[in-house]
């Protein structure tokens, strides 16, 4: 872990790696707390009703024993895939565990995904065991024919066709089983790409992940102490940042974590949320927080007394969203900057004195990133140019899952090329320009989203903006921008022609839109991300 510090030198200074020779999350995450402290709350779960049930660690540990168990007696062993499509609940976290503790490699599914995403996905991963509930057995029924290696199906809710009771399959089953003893390379998890571009890849992660992620998580999130606080994101926790910016270092440092099932975010909810159970930390994405910027007087309304941190990644923040947070929840939100590929490399915090608006911070330390030129030398201050880690690192995956070309074809000269254009400033803050793929290419000028779509989401009647290139003889791209209105607003040409005024008065002349289309949603990932291709061809 990073020692707290006020500044970033002193934050640097003395950090040095220490990853042991034999490593298994299960046993760190859970069970150093578990055998000590059996009754320590590890999950606060939150029902539709508002009820609240603490899981301690304790439970944790034995039931992910159990499972371990039951999975094994059901020929599921080291290498296997196992499937966890479920909404937060401890049941997620005891699927993963149990998959760590066999040595198998655990496969998170988000809710969201529709049945031909599934089939993909437990197509290419030839997963053999699904841990899931009634709503996504019924998204696997009609593709159930098409997933020969998928022969075990345990249900939290119940037994259903050839589908067993997870509670009945764990009944009689030993709560002691000997986690592997795993090294930290050995596979773990693997999560599959956002698939903003082409299809979905597996990444594979070692159990060293975790430990790659220990320094960034203590950053971003303001340095909490070891054992206290309570951590919730809206985020699904099939999602490197739900699970790996979250859940797992959360856990891990001995900080519950709430569990409530995902539905749509409602901001409101949100602020209700975090003031009645008193949650200290939050991560939202840069999505969520645009929308909780309409909540009117929120520190007059909710009691946000006990939150200290709210964290965020997943898309660049924007000066705009920063000086929201400031000035409406008296709080500096800790930026981050990741790829399921590579994740949690640089991060932002006010306590260390890392925090610029506009900018996602500083490489975290025990990570090398460098803003780099196409002919491979490094950019100078102020210049755009491709993000990228040096390798090894203990958060870069083990490769992409049955694509050892792709895989390769990633990395230049012992770098891992993110695909994300970023540039440096003089003081060495990091400022996010945008995807490779997403840059607008106008009259000569390379430009990136996030600062248009930052500036139109200061016009009062925008709650969420997209911009993206569309084809022009003259210019090769002019930009175009796709807006959701806030409440209270309705879609018309003098509307748009007051929103192209606002973007032409804000911003430099070669980036502000030409365009603007009015939608009702933006398309989006299941992690909150933009997919501005679906926008830029036309079939959002």
């Amino acid at each position: 872990m990073l020692t707290p510090a006020t500044d970033y030198a002193a934050l640097v200074t003395g950090f040095s790696w220490d990853i042991p020779d034999r490593y298994n999350i299960a046993a760190d995450v859970c069970d150093r707390w578990a055998v000590p402290e059996p009754d320590r709350p590890a999950i606060m779960e939150v029902s539709a009703e508002g009820t609240i049930t603490p899981v301690s660690y304790g439970r944790l540990r034995d039931e992910s024993n159990r499972l371990a168990n039951a999975l094994a007696a059901r020929g599921i062993g080291p290498g296997d895939r196992i499937a966890v499509l479920l909404p937060q609940s401890s049941a997620v976290v005891v699927a993963h565990l149990a998959a760590y503790r066999l040595g198998a490699i655990a496969l998170p599914l988000a809710g969201l995904f529709g049945a031909e995403a599934l089939r993909y996905r437990l197509t290419d991963s030839g997963a053999r065991a699904i841990v899931t509930n009634a709503a996504g057995l019924a998204k696997l029924e009609p593709i159930r024919g098409s997933l020969p290696d998928l022969t075990v199906f345990l249900s939290v809710d119940g037994p259903s066709g050839s589908a067993e009771d997870l509670s009945e399959a764990v009944t009689g089953a030993s709560a002691e089983f000997a986690t592997r003893d795993t090294g930290p390379d050995d596979p773990a998890l693997m999560i599959y790409t956002s698939g903003t571009t082409g299809l979905a890849k597996g990444a594979l992660h070692g159990h060293r992940v975790l430990l790659g992620h220990l320094p960034g998580w203590s950053m971003m999130h303001d340095f909490p102490e070891e054992g206290g606080g309570l951590m919730w994101t809206p985020s699904d926790w099939a999602w490197a940042g739900g699970l790996l910016n979250v859940l797992m270092p959360s856990l891990r440092r001995g900080m519950p974590v709430v569990a409530r099932p995902l539905g749509r975010f409602e901001p409101e909810a949100a602020f209700q949320l975090i003031a009645s159970l008193r949650v200290t930390n939050a991560f939202l994405p840069p999505t969520a927080l645009r929308m909780l910027r309409g909540v009117e007087r929120p520190r007059e309304r909710f009691d946000l007394s006990a939150l200290r941190n709210i964290a965020s990644a997943g898309e660049a923040l924007g000066p705009e969203t920063f000086a929201w947070a400031r000035d409406a929840l008296g709080l500096t939100i800790g930026e981050a900057y990741g790829q399921t590929e590579c994740n949690l490399v640089l991060a932002s915090c006010a306590r260390a004195g890392v925090a610029r608006p506009g900018s996602t911070g500083r490489p975290v330390p025990g990570h090398r990133v460098a803003i780099l030129r196409e002919d491979g030398n490094e950019a100078e201050a102020g210049e755009t140019g491709e993000i990228a880690v040096k390798a090894p690192d203990p958060v870069m995956f083990l490769g992409y899952w049955q694509q050892p070309e792709a895989t390769a074809k990633k990395f230049r000269d012992g770098w891992w090329m993110t695909g994300d254009t970023a540039r440096r400033d003089a003081d060495g803050y990091i400022h996010f320009v945008g995807r490779d793929d997403d840059l607008i290419t106008s009259a000569a000028y390379r430009i990136g989203p996030t600062e248009i779509e930052d500036c139109l989401l200061r016009h009062p009647a925008v709650a969420l903006a997209a911009a993206v290139g569309k084809p022009d003889p003259l210019r090769t791209e002019i930009v175009k921008a796709f807006v959701v209105l806030r409440e209270g607003f309705t879609p018309s040409e003098a509307l748009a022609a007051e929103i192209l005024a606002f973007g032409r008065k804000n911003l430099s002349a070669h980036e502000y839109p030409r365009e603007l289309s009015f939608l009702d949603a933006l398309p989006m990932t299941t992690t909150g991300k933009i997919i501005r291709r679906q926008l830029r061809d036309g079939t959002a």
